[in-house]
């Protein structure tokens, strides 16, 4: 997938100031410095995360769309922060 735009990166910042729930230490500058520094993390690690995943015929890593692969990553990052409930808890 491709990296987002300004105004993208600008929509997550705002969402994240909206959606934090927690009590903060940085600034909103500091909090847009690390919205751009995830955005290119996630394009220059995008090889690596496809690479880590399990390869052969008929593989999630060989037949998953960016899309698909994209929501794995943001699934397990979100149930690792506590956001995402399964259906069987």
């Amino acid at each position: 997938m491709a990296a987002l735009s300004e105004a993208d990166r600008l929509r997550v910042w705002r969402a994240f100031m909206r959606l934090n729930t927690e009590s903060c230490g940085f600034t909103k500058t500091a909090l847009k410095a690390a919205v751009d520094a995830a955005d290119q993390w996630c394009d220059d690690n995008a090889t690596s995360f496809n690479t880590a995943l399990p390869s052969g015929a008929g593989s999630f890593r060989a037949t998953a769309s960016l899309q698909q692969k994209t929501l794995l990553l943001c699934y397990v990052a979100m149930r690792r922060a506590g956001l995402l409930q399964s259906e069987c808890e």
